[in-house]
């Protein structure tokens, strides 16, 4: 036991003992829900007029993004990547310091040999969490409710004995399942019950479709 807690506060062990205790502070903070758990995608929309510190910041973004993706980091939150990887690197560096290091004759081959160890340490731990995250990826799948103006372009069935306009159901597919939607068309038309059309547009202050019969 003595061994193991020397090892944890020496170098280089101690580097990640810092970074696991601030991990530990993170996941308390976010238990009590003082921080909000950070999610899977980040989407990124700025205009291209913005000032230039602002386009570094998004290029750095991009580049940890792109950085992810490469070593398969990607598809659970960054929050969970780095706990992850912090975790392995801590383990593997204490295991070195307590039966590699003491094995180092002098104090600056120990503190070269630490640095390697550090080093190392983080290397191995991005293959290692790129493994074991791979289960976790379908725990964090985010389904993006369908909005309105989704359903524009899309083929529904007429419910109504007629279409006109001022009133009108149709029944549209989504995933599998029936939504009876508002719609209407301008008069005279072919939309009758079981008649075929395509919605064209979506009128947001009386919450309704605008069709015309499928071609």
């Amino acid at each position: 036991m003595t061994r193991f807690l020397d090892a944890t506060i020496a170098y280089p062990t101690v580097v990640y003992s810092t970074l696991l205790g601030v991990v530990l502070v993170y996941w308390v903070l976010a238990l009590i829900g003082v921080v909000d758990f950070d999610s899977a995608n980040v989407d990124i929309d700025i205009d291209s007029d913005v000032p230039t510190d602002t386009d570094a910041d998004v290029e750095n973004v991009g580049e940890l993004a792109a950085f992810l993706v490469a070593f398969g980091l990607n598809g659970v939150p960054f929050s969970v990547v780095v706990t992850l990887m912090t975790l392995v690197a801590w383990t593997l560096s204490c295991l070195a310091g307590m039966w590699l290091l003491p094995l180092v004759p002098t104090s600056i081959l120990q503190i070269v040999a630490g640095t390697g160890v550090l080093l190392v340490s983080l290397a191995v731990s991005l293959p290692v969490t790129s493994r074991a995250i791979r289960p976790m990826r379908g725990l964090f799948v985010m389904h993006r409710a369908i909005s309105n103006y989704d359903l524009v372009g899309q083929t529904c069935i007429v419910l109504t004995t007629s279409v006109d306009e001022n009133f009108g159901r149709a029944e549209v597919s989504t995933r599998g399942a029936g939504l009876n939607i508002r719609v209407w068309a301008a008069s005279p038309n072919q939309l009758s019950k079981g008649a075929r059309g395509v919605i064209v547009e979506y009128d947001s202050s009386r919450e309704r479709y605008r069709i015309v019969a499928e071609p």
